[in-house]
């Protein structure tokens, strides 16, 4: 097994810190651990390649910002817009995440344990053949999914006791679907979003991501997959069409 390199980010400023994960990648370093992470921000960002990367503590924003390949496990919480605008790879969250995580995020998957902030999967896309996927196991905010083009928002619900995301879920979205285990009252959708039970053919799509987490997270996956859950997608591709429309 590759030795791990070990970087000590207490009191760095994140512009070295960064150089230096930067220069271990570029010179074939594919195990890093950084430990003592006190809110440094853009760990990782454009990073390409397979490199693992661990981080102890608690990273600041933008964490993985158009990253493409790598992973980042993260073993504590996380400040706002981990996977902004990110291509491909993993962010996996031992912890709570805050707003706008996968803001804009356009492949890969973002999993958080614990709940996420407001606007969580803003602006989330699809291309080819990615299609970005954020997994929640607790609860998320208002405007989860606003604006959403594409990819897959799940929200799991399963850190105690179930509460339903706040108003505003699928504000503006015009692609994409959003996953909410069990019902979904109409008071709590935002422009543009209607919702349905998932289908057996729904459900085939996102089992394979239930399995993921629960294994990722070691918990029993059978209650999670014995749920009923509902889709939320756009009502129509032009949610606002009537405000930009003159006679």
């Amino acid at each position: 097994m590759e030795e791990e390199l070990i970087i000590n980010a207490e009191e760095l400023h994140y512009t070295p810190l960064n150089t230096m994960i930067r220069s271990a990648v570029a010179g074939g370093v594919e195990q890093i651990r950084i430990e003592n992470v006190l809110g440094q921000r853009f760990i990782a960002d454009g990073l390409r390649g397979k490199a693992r990367i661990r981080i102890c503590g608690i990273p600041g924003g933008d964490l993985g910002m158009f990253m493409s390949g790598p992973t980042i496990e993260v073993f504590g919480n996380c400040d706002h817009a981990p996977g902004n605008t990110m291509d491909a790879g993993e962010i996996i969250i031992h912890g709570s995440s805050g707003d706008a995580t996968a803001h804009s995020m356009r492949g890969g998957m973002v999993m958080v344990e614990g709940d996420i902030g407001y606007r969580g999967g803003i602006h989330m896309k699809e291309y080819g053949t990615h299609r970005p996927v954020l997994i929640v196991g607790g609860n998320a905010r208002a405007f989860l999914g606003e604006y959403m083009a594409g990819g897959v928002v799940l929200i799991l619900g399963c850190q105690g006791e179930r509460i339903l995301p706040d108003r505003g879920i699928g504000t503006g979205i015009h692609g994409g679907e959003i996953f909410i285990r069990g019902d979904v009252p109409e008071r709590l959708l935002g422009v543009g979003a209607k919702k349905a039970k998932a289908t057996r053919e729904d459900m085939e799509r996102i089992i394979p991501h239930i399995r993921r987490y629960a294994e990722t997270f070691s918990i029993d996956p059978a209650p999670l997959l014995a749920a009923a859950y509902t889709r939320i997608t756009p009502s129509s591709g032009r949610p606002f069409a009537n405000k930009y429309t003159w006679e």
